[in-house]
């Protein structure tokens, strides 16, 4: 693949805020490289995140019921922009280029050809995409389906697809008689997943979008807010301008949380000042040391409980929250004492008296929010990171009031809804009995495959089949020099999609490409115009309603798609309507409701109110759905977030991955990242200039980076420019994905199987 670099390569450092003319001027350039600065592209913005509009197609951040004029970012604009593209990829594009040729363009050139426009199947003595009806895809993917065993074949989602798409994705899975449903949430929020329902009872947060606006206090952990979600930029700034403290942990020193200038703001654009300062306080953590940091606040909380109690004044800790409502606190209290400073501070990187500074604010707050992202969940004790701050918030009460809770900040636009309508590996997290009764099959009752358990069967030849809805799995996933050179092994490889990725160029034997309606596009069912609903990540339901024009005749729906390959593949082996379901998207609404009543009560008559409605998440009332009935402290078991990796060699250092603000996940929309000062390159590694120094490296010098390990395997990324930035000692910085090849599938959350991407032991070669 050719390094993703251009012609003209500038690295300078950023001193400006997030958003900003900067902001402006990105979308300018962006509505032009796509044909649209002259289009109505700008009155379907007016409707991105509004109540009779679009849900964004981007990040998953709260829409508000009393929008802005503009409720949309940057990178959602960016993301609209993209989708709405006036490029089309059509059948002369396959006719003109192969598949092994095309395997050598970068990710942003893939995508930058536009739509596509008709199915594809793949010819394998041509190596060429060629145009197939719809009707004969079906017919031959149903029929190789059928010829597989089903537990062989995964079906895969990504975080966008809609909530009754998702619904009947599952549903076709399942009846087929394959448990093998991993998804999106697999590579980042597994960690949330798995370790809040063992604290507090809930595998999603307990905030909603109103209690930013109550909070006296946020905690932020490994989250880069002016990338993945810069929405909530405005609650920060608002509280910040309340004089609310923000206490930010991250290894970069991102800008978003440093200084924000509001676009949306005239009076704040016109000023010549810097904005508003974003972090009150901005430790940069080491990678992989934050459950040291935490652990350090909360051991400087309980000296100053003890202090308190000896002047007998007012305890710091909640006793009487702790005593009612949790379990575990005395072990958790001697967890504190037996844990030394030293070891604290070492791991964490962060002083003592800067952590008991967190701590004293932290004790005169009263409502406190802990929002945190993937730089919490992409370790192999991630789980823990994820219970240790809900340890943190415990300790003064901070679960389940107004203004305060656990506030996990996820990425893609649906990646959480479509866990709450049955996409999920885990067959207790579904109502298998309901699909039994009310659909008239035997559901599987095995446990599936996540996504990393997905590449191993895939590289040991386990795995036969796999249909993506969505996404570009091969080119998200670890391992991915092994993963690509097992896949064209597979005998059968679907995906539906919106626009040409890398994931696509790599055939099975028998390989489909069929594309897809955007949710930003008018849906047109026999009953009329479709809505279709989305999950927020603050577990908020809302209505989606496309208005742009089909970019092809020849597209389908998503939920269509489902329904076409499930009647070709399974017919006749449940009850389920799917023509009637198709019809009408209701339908599929009240099915949902049916089987997921606790969430989903009204689904009809409440998706649309403005704001959404509420998921009844029981720990936000202190109601505690663990087997104990109580919110539990969970002692961790190192200090050390990835305590099995060595950097202890010569020239070794633990990278983390990040992601460009020119991008969203794996799509590249180009090769700006103003934020950081890179613009033309994304080959690059980010390094403390005294490790610059003490390697002998210069500043532009050209450098391999291999995975730290002995196990047999190559993981090397060549090309990469050496670069000066803000990041602790021992710790480096690249691009995701392309250093994905670096990250050894076993590297992984020890619970939840993340990869575990924020700290990987690499060398460097030079």
């Amino acid at each position: 693949m050719e390094p993703a670099v251009t012609d003209h390569v500038e690295i300078k450092k950023y001193n400006h805020p997030t958003g900003g003319w900067g902001s402006l001027k990105s979308l300018i350039r962006n509505a032009r490289d796509q044909g649209l600065l002259l289009s109505d592209i700008w009155s379907t913005l007016l409707k991105q995140n509004k109540a009779d509009g679009y849900m964004c197609v981007s990040c998953s951040w709260a829409k508000p019921a009393k929008p802005r004029p503009f409720e949309f970012c940057e990178n959602g604009a960016k993301a609209t922009m993209w989708e709405q593209t006036r490029k089309r990829c059509e059948p002369s594009f396959f006719a003109a280029h192969s598949l092994t040729e095309l395997l050598d363009w970068p990710d942003h050139d893939l995508e930058e050809q536009g739509r596509l426009t008709e199915p594809m199947r793949y010819n394998s003595t041509t190596d060429k995409y060629e145009p197939v009806a719809w009707p004969d895809a079906f017919g031959d993917i149903g029929a190789q389906l059928r010829r597989l065993e089903p537990n062989s074949v995964v079906f895969y989602t990504s975080g966008r697809a809609s909530l009754e798409a998702s619904f009947m994705y599952q549903l076709f899975a399942r009846i087929y008689g394959s448990s093998n449903l991993p998804d999106s949430s697999n590579m980042c929020h597994e960690s949330t997943s798995v370790g809040l329902p063992e604290s507090i009872g809930s595998p999603v947060g307990t905030v909603q979008l109103e209690d930013f606006a109550k909070a006296d206090m946020m905690f932020f952990f490994g989250h880069n807010t002016g990338v993945t979600a810069p929405r909530l930029l405005h609650p920060i700034e608002d509280a910040r301008q309340r004089g609310v403290p923000i206490i930010t942990f991250n290894p970069l020193r991102e800008r978003g949380l440093v200084r924000f200038k509001n676009p949306q703001n005239p009076v704040e654009m016109l000023s010549p000042g810097p904005g508003t300062k974003m972090s009150s306080d901005f430790f940069q953590v080491r990678a992989g040391g934050d459950i040291a940091a935490m652990t350090g606040i909360a051991k400087a909380v309980l000296a100053l409980d003890d202090a308190a109690r000896e002047r007998g004044a007012n305890r710091v800790l909640d006793t009487a929250f702790i005593a009612e409502h949790t379990a575990g606190f005395v072990e958790f209290e001697a967890y504190l004492r037996a844990t030394d400073w030293e070891s604290i501070v070492r791991r964490s990187g962060i002083s003592r008296a800067d952590l008991e500074h967190v701590a004293e604010i932290y004790s005169l707050a009263n409502a406190v929010i802990g929002n945190y992202g993937m730089g919490l969940t992409q370790h192999r004790h991630g789980t823990e990171n994820v219970q240790m701050l809900c340890n943190l918030l415990l300790m003064r009460g901070n679960v389940g009031k107004p203004g305060a809770g656990v506030s996990p900040l996820r990425g893609h636009s649906n990646v959480q809804g479509q866990r709450t309508v049955g996409i999920s590996e885990k067959p207790e997290l579904v109502p298998l009995d309901k699909f039994q009764e009310f659909y008239g099959f035997e559901p599987p009752r095995e446990k599936g495959l996540d996504t990393v358990e997905t590449c191993e069967g895939v590289i040991d030849g386990r795995v036969h089949g796999f249909v993506g809805l969505g996404g570009n799995f091969v080119r998200a996933v670890p391992e991915t020099g092994l993963v690509e050179k097992a896949w064209r092994n597979l005998d059968l490889h679907v995906e539906v999609a919106t626009k040409l990725n890398r994931s696509h160029l790599i055939p099975g034997k028998v390989t489909y490409l069929l594309p897809c309606l955007s949710r930003l596009e008018k849906d047109v069912q026999a009953s009329g115009p479709q809505w279709l609903s989305i999950e927020d990540s603050t577990a908020c339901i809302h209505g989606s309603f496309g208005s742009r024009p089909k970019p092809s005749e020849h597209l389908l729906s998503e939920p269509s798609i489902v329904a076409e390959l499930a009647k070709a593949t399974v017919a006749g082996k449940s009850s389920v309507p799917w023509d009637d379901w198709v019809a009408d998207y209701s339908r599929i609404r009240d099915e949902i409701e049916r089987c997921f009543p606790a969430h989903f009560k009204d689904f009809n008559k409440r998706f649309l109110t403005p704001g959404g409605f509420h998921r009844d998440i029981k720990a936000s009332k202190r109601v505690w759905q663990t087997p104990n009935k109580k919110a539990n402290f969970k002692l961790p078991t190192t200090l050390e977030a990835d305590p099995d990796i060595d950097i202890s060699g010569k020239n070794v250092l633990t990278l983390t991955t990040v992601r460009s603000n020119d991008q969203f996940n794996t799509t590249v929309y180009g090769y700006r990242d103003r934020l950081r000062g890179i613009i033309g390159t994304r080959m690059v590694l980010l390094m403390n200039e005294e490790d610059i120094r003490r390697m002998g490296l210069s500043e532009g010098q050209e450098v391999d980076l291999e995975t730290h390990a002995d196990d047999g395997v190559e993981r090397r990324v060549r090309g990469l420019r050496v670069t000066p930035y803000s990041i602790p000692i021992g710790n480096c910085a690249g691009y995701y994905p392309e250093l994905n090849p670096l990250v050894p599938l076993w590297h992984r959350a020890h619970k939840a199987h993340v990869p575990a991407a924020k700290s990987v032991p690499v060398r460097l070669i030079s």
